[in-house]
């Protein structure tokens, strides 16, 4: 069993800032910690920073991926892949890394040629001992383009498997999805494994199972010599090492992250991934349009800005917000019916919530389609490029004109003059609504659901909820930097560096500056960042503060009429500070102080709460 020693890693999330860098940093500091060489690639809104090698791949016998998004997996093809979120990375560092080792441990050890250990009964094709009563393979293809050589090695390891007298079921994995899919008892049954991939397959659930991995070329011209190599590797043995419970534990956790990662809510995710570069350019260029005037003159400098920024830029929010979201579902199939669903959502007036629906719809009718309508093989190259586009593009669009357009758009215009006409007491519970959940989870599901409530009504111009939840996203990290200033002894000396960073993250709009002191003590901690940001929501919906901009933090102060009240905003985000601040300071009391610089050096260890 091979132990990993190089490892390389890849962090994104939706907004590619905070979770993406603090990811990247946990590993990188637990992997070295551990005696691990690591290079780790972050891919955020910036782009992509590290960026990882081919040489850094081929050299690594890991590769951890830390992401909430879609993250393209095709150049780690024949590379054990861990996958867990972002948060996960960050909370439980040490765990994460543990458990991709011993997943590489486990997928390398079927793949280990027979050096000193053979069959003991083999016949002359290779064919296991108790081959007499299972004769059975189970395989997988898969090419870059998905087509011609997939399914065309898929037929060769068939014959192959036949002139050996053995029953095999592959699974076709091409650029329309995974065809003929092994189900857990046919891996169960069978007496090995082949994969003749030019792409990356996860190869997680064939863990003690024999396992031989080729290319789709040496399949296509020796599928029989495929076969008998395969069977010619000698049965792993999971209790040789004494870990075969631990490793049960570490396929059970595997598939509950999957099981995580694929609902609808990552979906959406991904799409407002995609959805925040456009949304965020287009709003800061509209805002700075603004310098010239709220309705600049045609052929003006502030016109051009306007043009670009409200005309093209937020003009392609629901399409991508809708394309991407199919992506997520149904991959390649699904970008073209959701981006013209999104197209014809945004000009039935159905807004984000129209993009929306359009995705999901987009995502799962191509998914459905690919899965379900079956050409002669011949004719499988034709799936991607025409039926699937043309078929599901016509339904998402029939549906969108005749089933959803007319109650998403009643639903959304209702919602719209809810919003624009409430009175003083209803903006302030929503205020409190939307700030409390900005701070509930420091950037997670539900924070990025408040957000994106917020950013997706400024299509429909509407202000207020923005400016409501950006104040609101920045008192954590602003609040907890001011305890670490106004009770120093509360803190630890860790703390009150860490509270200067957070005062940077807080004023640029970063609510996950506020994570490490979460993460070490959530009961005091969350409760006064909840306070605080329903605090500071509240008032600027009170104030009556509107944003025009999805992101900037304070500095869109320094940019004319892209926020009203700007003065009692500021006060918004200084109140909800200053109660987060005195909120925590009066919950850590309840704790035993931190050890003094004195003893720190003897008494590293000691936890902040018994």
């Amino acid at each position: 069993m091979v132990t990993p020693k190089r490892i390389v890693a890849v962090t994104a999330c939706p907004t590619g800032i905070a979770h993406t860098v603090m990811a990247a940093e946990a590993l990188r500091k637990t992997a070295e910690m551990l005696g691990y060489d690591i290079k780790v690639e972050t891919q955020g809104a910036d782009g992509v920073r590290n960026a990882l090698s081919d040489a850094d791949i081929a050299a690594a016998n890991l590769v951890i991926l830390a992401a909430d998004i879609h993250v393209n997996l095709d150049r780690f093809q024949g590379k054990p892949l861990y996958l867990v979120s972002t948060s996960t990375a960050i909370r439980d560092t040490r765990r994460v890394v543990e458990l991709a080792v011993m997943q590489a441990q486990e997928q390398s050890a079927p793949s280990r040629a027979p050096t000193s250990v053979a069959p003991t009964s083999a016949s002359s094709t290779g064919a296991p001992a108790d081959s007499g009563t299972s004769k059975y393979l189970v395989g997988i293809t898969s090419c870059p383009t998905g087509i011609a050589h997939t399914f065309m090695a898929a037929e060769a390891l068939r014959k192959g498997a036949e002139d050996l007298g053995y029953d095999i079921k592959v699974e076709t994995q091409g650029s329309v999805g995974a065809k003929n899919q092994l189900t857990g008892e046919e891996i169960d049954r069978a007496d090995a494994v082949v994969i003749a991939a030019d792409t990356y397959v996860d190869t997680s659930r064939f863990g003690g199972k024999r396992l031989y991995q080729t290319s789709t070329n040496h399949a296509l011209k020796d599928g029989k010599g495929v076969i008998q190599s395969a069977l010619a590797l000698p049965n792993p043995d999971p209790a040789e090492d004494g870990e075969a419970n631990y490793l049960a534990s570490v396929r059970q956790a595997k598939a509950n992250q999957s099981a995580q990662r694929s609902g609808p809510y990552k979906h959406l995710l991904t799409g407002v991934s995609y959805m925040l570069p456009v949304i965020v350019a287009g709003g800061l260029i509209i805002a700075l349009s603004f310098v010239f005037g709220l309705t600049p003159e045609p052929g003006t400098l502030g016109d051009a800005l306007l043009q670009i920024g409200g005309k093209s830029a937020f003009a392609l929010i629901v399409p991508v917000l809708s394309g991407f979201i199919a992506f997520s579902i149904a991959d390649r199939p699904g970008l073209a019916p959701g981006l013209v669903g999104g197209l014809l959502a945004s000009n039935l007036g159905m807004g984000f919530l129209g993009g929306i629906v359009s995705g999901y719809l987009a995502g799962y009718i191509a998914k459905f389609v690919r899965d379900k309508i079956n050409l002669p093989q011949n004719l499988e190259g034709l799936k991607p490029v025409l039926v699937i586009p043309l078929l599901s593009t016509l339904v998402v669009g029939l549906l969108l004109i005749y089933v959803f357009g007319g109650p998403v758009k009643a639903i959304l215009d209702g919602m719209t003059a809810f919003l624009q006409n409430m009175g003083q007491t209803n903006a302030v519970i929503l205020g409190l609504i939307l700030g409390g959940m900005m701070a509930v989870d420091m950037g997670g599901p539900v924070n990025k659901a408040a957000y994106t409530f917020a950013v997706g009504l400024l299509a429909s111009n509407v202000f207020a909820p923005m400016a409501a939840v950006m104040a609101a996203g920045m008192t954590p990290p602003l609040g907890l930097a001011l305890a670490t200033l106004i009770s120093k002894r509360q803190f630890s000396d860790d703390e009150r560096q860490a509270g200067r960073v957070a005062s940077v993250l807080g004023i640029s709009f970063i609510t996950e500056g506020a994570i490490p002191f979460a993460a070490k003590d959530p009961v005091r901690v969350l409760p006064a960042c909840v306070a605080g940001s329903a605090i500071a929501g509240a008032l600027s919906m009170l104030f009556g503060c509107t944003l025009r901009a999805p992101h900037g933090g304070i500095f869109v102060l320094a940019i004319p009429n892209a926020i009203s009240n700007g003065g009692l905003y500021v006060v918004a985000i200084a109140i909800g500070t200053l109660v987060t601040a005195l909120t925590v300071t009066q919950l850590k009391r309840m704790q035993r102080k931190p050890q003094s610089a004195d003893t720190a050096q003897e008494r590293e260890a000691v936890p902040l709460v018994r």
